[in-house]
């Protein structure tokens, strides 16, 4: 007879390419009087959760998921805690895209018409949605993220693949290091990829050996999430495309929402965005957001902006994922 150690319920779903993982049953109780607090009792005592759905057999080097949990301030309707191949995310864009379209389509919030607010406790601050519902089908969603603003510009590194490069350091619900393409030769290109994860991988590993990052209102920020490699429009429709790589290695599939965030306070924030104009945003598989700055902020004593980041997901499956009291990976493993 079958002994299951543990039973999971999620739904899985895509938001222009990027997988997100919803656990929706089988979480544990998470103390914490915040987000941040609640990522840390995770991080240090049930990390083996997020190992057992992101990594293999179950997953794979490039998942991506989210928990759902109670809202901590007042306006949220849930918390969200996002879970990669590395850990944890500060926000994830294409997350609430994707978290916005299955709580709506599937009536976990209460539906109105023509759109459904929902609001997020994310560890970057709180994030508000907007999903178009129009009776029947959930459609793009659009949400407000937390200030954007460039940490350091015109920062040089040194890399053993590509020599020195030259980028901005950009929080947008987490760090990048946004850099142009055309340095190392590389274009945002499916058969490019292997050159562009070894781009993306030595550029990261040089920035933190150089600059240690300080968000300037919440030390729980303060880690560089990846790199932001920018190209040319790789399809017609798009202003241009780019590709995320960040924690071990990952390829985002999307154009990534933090990442589209922060490109266009980049671009606001250099004179070459004006206030309210869209901005679309391509992807490394061909799907794409739109963006725009809707206010000038400080963050700190940073200038800043806040962005309206939009885009569409689509549910992929309805999984139960069980722990056979005899697998010998209980936890999975990490293989690229």
């Amino acid at each position: 007879m079958l002994n299951f150690l543990r039973t999971i319920h999620t739904i899985d779903a895509h938001t222009g390419g990027e997988p997100l993982r919803i656990l929706i049953s089988g979480m544990p109780a998470v103390p914490g009087k915040n987000i941040l607090e609640k990522r840390a009792w995770l991080k240090e005592h049930r990390d083996d959760l997020r190992q057992f759905l992101m990594n293999e057999p179950r997953g794979h080097a490039d998942m991506y998921g989210a928990y759902l949990l109670p809202p901590t301030t007042p306006g949220a309707d849930f918390g969200v805690i996002f879970i990669h191949n590395e850990g944890y995310s500060d926000m994830c864009g294409h997350g609430i895209i994707a978290l916005g379209k299955v709580l709506v389509e599937m009536g976990y919030v209460e539906r109105t018409s023509p759109t459904t607010r929902i609001g997020f406790d994310a560890p970057a601050g709180f994030i508000e949605a907007h999903v178009e519902w129009d009776g029947t089908r959930a459609g793009a969603v659009t949400f407000r993220n937390v200030p954007a603003f460039i940490f350091m510009r015109d920062l040089e590194v040194e890399t053993p693949s590509f020599g020195r490069l030259v980028g901005d350091i950009v929080f947008g619900g987490a760090f990048y290091y946004y850099i142009d393409g055309k340095q190392a030769g590389l274009e945002i290109r499916p058969e490019l990829v292997r050159s562009l994860i070894q781009l993306g991988a030595e550029t990261k590993a040089a920035v933190k050996e150089r600059i240690q990052i300080r968000h300037p209102i919440e030390p729980g920020l303060d880690t560089l999430y990846g790199t932001i490699i920018d190209g040319p429009p790789n399809r017609p429709g798009v202003d241009q495309s780019n590709v995320c790589i960040f924690a071990d290695r990952e390829v985002d599939r999307s154009p990534t929402g933090t990442g589209t965030s922060g490109r266009a306070a980049q671009l606001y924030l250099r004179g070459r965005l004006p206030l309210n104009q869209s901005y679309i945003n391509g992807s490394i598989v061909g799907s794409s957001f739109a963006v725009r700055v809707i206010e000038a902020v400080k963050v700190g004593a940073f200038d800043g902006a806040i962005t309206e980041v939009t885009g569409s997901a689509h549910i992929s499956g309805f999984n139960q994922w069980v722990l056979e009291d005899s697998d010998p990976f209980p936890t999975g493993f990490f293989f690229r």
